[in-house]
């Protein structure tokens, strides 16, 4: 009989106790208190020719594409995930190793964690299913245990499964998707694939999430915030939120969002039907593709390419790069050709490089890099109404701009305008402009003005009895490089013993938080390999301490040395402490490296809670809002100087294991003096957030109470300020709260899906309104963040009458500074982010 092809779950390496090792090779289920080590003697364990090697632990059935669990590695197999993955079977059940055709992993438990060998894999006897690393460290566990498992099943669909005495499933492998789906398999609303980084690195760092969301599947690229590439949505008005999903079957991927009826999906994909084994795969790329196994594995469906075309996806000419049939090439006018450069020459799909990068230093020195015929493969509004001379202005006054992207119809007064604060692949429009007019800037830096270059001299051949100038110029060129590279030589020598100077300036700075090595640091981290997020000063990554103290680490990005300025925030955020603000526990700065240490907060940020159906309660969400509220009266009202945050948005807040909230990322903060009611500074936090005051560039305290609001209404809606997928009557948030208020419907507004709003309408209603009195369009109308409490918890009262118009009409885009630099001392972006 020719071979077979098995789905096989991998899982650590099949060295076990005796009655392990002699199970036969149809062996679906284990018991409790069963223990497997990862020995390169164990039973079950096939290498191949392209350097894979398997252990089988659990293999359900003995012919043709079956599942099974265990150790996988491909290349050095100095580390091995634990995960589900597909091998080829013989007549008798037995894995074998073909010259084509390789395991393929289709899930795992452990991709960013991979453990060595003599790892071991235990279903304890309180039925927690863990994996620990040869040292015995936990790497990864189920936390099924005193949950009733009553043992651990492979099942026909490939799912790994803990089920109790009743048979009835306690923990599976499918509800813990990682990039791939398998016939059969459903993706349930708020899941999502994530890919790896390539596909050689399996981490899922990734750029790219494919998501079942309420209204249907989202592709995005992740960036801050994320940017969205594919959707494929109902546009309905009824949706069946808590069970939208998508199911995997033969011949299709199927979306159900408002349908129940199986077999009547609200849309589909059409896949071919499936011949043999087959997975569903979202690349590094961003491309979701289908494979099946014939004469080898091999590609049968790319899913979105005929829906998107090749260069609507973000990273297909990378960074900066312009897509082009399928070409790419940089940015370049004929007046500026020189702002951008190939990062390598021979592989343009690789992306573009600033020549000058951006600097918020130097925003006077800002320009515009102005494209024609050329479009991004996604648009979310920030202002509406506007024309592209102050879409421009907006992002030259917002220090985490890098672009301003403008649509209009046929008036190009009033248009839309976006502004992205990453640039992935942009693409060429000439010959598809049957929706919008698209215009495009991209901001540069504009270096300083080099000197005027000499004119050329010229030797004539015939020139006698005339003294050469040959020997003058020499020495003019030798003499000015000599005095280069000594002031050069004297620059890094004062530099290097400035640093020094700084860094023992920290060690005596009382009230700071603990200093630690880089070394520790890295050591704490697992050098740096899981990242939590990225923010717009560098990476967070998740770390242990010594003492077993979990941490969040900032490595800070491009930040040369402290300045005192920053000295003196992180001696004012390091020493204050609320439990509404997340601690600072401790920094770095050696040498070059400069990372901040901050309390690791377990249930991440707002964002994954509200923007999704969860378990968050009425009860829970107005907590949190009075969390936000104490986190922000204490830096306003109670510091002993104030601080504004800046950048209060749902990412930035966070919540620990009870679901208390604290503000964290205070890389935009500004610290000033009691004394103070106002400071000058350029354009900075987050579009959708941004108080209209921002167009004059005098800010106060109040913005916080703008982007508050904000806050507030998204919580209570459970949805984005802005959504584009949303139809255009619904898809700016506050416009649709100005109309709901004008008509008295309010409540129409709440999320549904939330518990307990419906019924407690009265409150909800009444933290609405609060909402609109923080957003009121004059500054001086919003309430301070004290009263803000006080009418949460009862003590006073709203007032009367609130305006529901939130934009102030004595601002206008013709009242911005042009150069608000030049008005007070710049604001340089602090370093303090928190993770994001």
């Amino acid at each position: 009989m020719p071979p077979q092809w098995i789905l096989y779950l991998t899982i650590l390496t099949c060295c076990c106790p005796a009655y392990v090792i002699c199970q036969p090779y149809d062996y679906p289920t284990a018991n409790l208190s069963t223990r497997w080590i990862n020995s390169v003697s164990a039973d079950h364990s096939v290498n191949f020719t392209d350097l894979s090697t398997v252990r089988a632990i659990l293999l359900r059935g003995t012919f043709g594409p079956r599942y099974a669990c265990g150790f996988y590695c491909n290349g050095n197999c100095d580390t091995y995930l634990f995960a589900i993955f597909i091998v080829q079977t013989n007549s008798g059940g037995g894995i074998t190793s073909p010259s084509i055709g390789f395991p393929q992993v289709v899930w795992s438990a452990n991709r960013n964690s991979p453990v060595p060998i003599n790892s071991t894999l235990e279903l304890t006897a309180e039925g927690d299913l863990q994996l620990r690393d040869a040292g015995g460290l936990l790497v990864w566990s189920t936390n099924t245990a005193g949950m009733s498992v009553a043992g651990m099943n492979m099942t026909e669909l490939g799912n790994l499964v803990l089920f109790n005495a009743r048979n009835m499933v306690v923990w599976q492998s499918f509800d813990h998707p990682t990039d791939t789906l398998v016939p059969g398999q459903i993706l349930i609303s708020g899941k999502s694939l994530t890919s790896s980084v390539s596909l050689t690195n399996w981490t899922e760092a990734g750029l790219f999430n494919l998501s079942m969301t309420p209204k249907g599947l989202v592709g995005s690229v992740e960036s801050d915030p994320s940017q969205e590439y594919y959707e494929n949505l109902y546009r309905g008005t009824k949706q069946n939120k808590e069970a939208s999903y998508a199911k995997f079957q033969n011949g299709s991927l199927q979306v159900y969002i408002n349908s129940v009826e199986p077999g009547n999906p609200d849309f589909s994909l059409t896949i071919p039907a499936a011949k043999s084994a087959q997975y569903m795969k979202l690349g590094p790329d961003g491309h979701l593709r289908v494979y099946e196994w014939g004469a080898g594995w091999s590609e049968v469906s790319d899913l979105l390419t005929g829906y998107l075309g090749e260069c609507h996806y973000p990273m297909v000419c990378g960074k900066y790069g312009i897509c082009s049939n399928s070409q790419c090439s940089c940015p370049r006018t004929s007046a500026n050709s020189g702002s951008f450069r190939q990062v390598n020459d021979r592989q343009p799909d690789l992306g573009c490089s600033e020549v000058t990068p951006l600097s918020c230093k130097a925003p006077t020195t800002q320009s515009f890099l102005d494209l024609e015929d050329v479009t991004y493969f996604t648009f979310s509004s920030d202002f509406e109404g506007t024309d592209m001379d102050s879409c421009k202005q907006a992002c030259l006054l917002n220090c985490s701009c890098k672009a301003a992207i403008f649509q209009y119809g046929s008036d190009s007064s009033k248009g839309s305008c976006y502004l992205p604060s990453q640039i992935f692949s942009l693409m060429n429009n000439e010959k598809d402009k049957t929706h919008y007019n698209s215009s495009v800037s991209i901001k540069i830096q504009v270096p300083p003005s080099a000197a005027s270059p000499a004119s050329e001299t010229v030797f004539p051949a015939n020139v006698v009895g005339k003294k050469s100038i040959l020997g003058p110029v020499l020495g003019s060129t030798l003499g000015i490089s000599f005095l280069a590279v000594a002031g050069l030589a004297f620059y890094v020598r004062w530099r290097k013993r400035k640093d020094e100077v700084e860094e023992d300036y920290l060690d005596h700075v009382p009230g700071m938080p603990t200093r630690f090595s880089y070394e520790e640091l890295a050591s704490a981290t697992d050098n740096f390999t899981k990242k939590l997020g990225e923010g717009g000063f560098g990476s967070v990554y998740e770390g242990t301490l010594k003492d077993g103290e979990r941490i969040a680490v900032k490595c800070l990005d491009g930040v040369g040395q402290i300045k005192k300025s920053f000295l003196a925030e992180v001696e004012s955020i390091g020493s204050i402490h609320h439990v509404n603000l997340v601690r600072l526990i401790g920094f770095c700065a050696d040498k070059s490296h400069r990372l901040l240490v901050y309390e690791y907060m377990c249930n991440g940020s707002l964002d994954r809670w509200i923007y999704t159906p969860t378990s968050l309660d009425w009860n829970l969400r107005r907590r949190i809002i009075l969390d936000i509220a104490k986190g922000l009266a204490y830096l306003h009202e109670d510091c002993r100087q104030k601080i504004i945050h800046l950048d209060i948005k749902p990412q930035n807040i966070l919540l620990d294991e009870n679901f208390n909230a604290k503000l964290s990322d205070f890389g935009l903060s500004k610290l000033i003096d009691r004394n103070q009611s106002e400071v000058v500074t350029t354009m900075r936090g987050t579009p959708g957030y941004l108080a209209p005051e921002w167009l004059s560039a005098i800010i106060t305290e109040k913005v916080d109470v703008y982007s508050f609001g904000v806050v507030i209404l998204e919580t209570l809606c459970g949805r984005k300020n802005f959504e584009f997928s949303k139809p255009e009557d619904e898809a700016h948030l506050l416009p649709l709260f100005t109309k709901k208020a004008e008509e008295e419907r309010l409540l129409d507004l709440i999320d549904s899906s939330c518990e307990g709003l419906e019924s407690n309408g009265a409150e909800v209603l009444k933290v609405m309104q609060l909402a609109a009195w923080c957003l009121q369009g004059d500054h001086g109308k919003r309430p301070a963040m004290s009263v803000v409490i006080n009418v949460l918890e009862g003590l006073q009262n709203l007032p009367k009458s609130l305006d529901y118009n939130f934009f102030n009409p004595n601002i206008s885009a013709h009242k911005i500074q042009p150069a608000a630099s030049q008005l007070s001392t710049p604001l340089l972006p602090s370093i303090l982010s928190g993770p994001r």
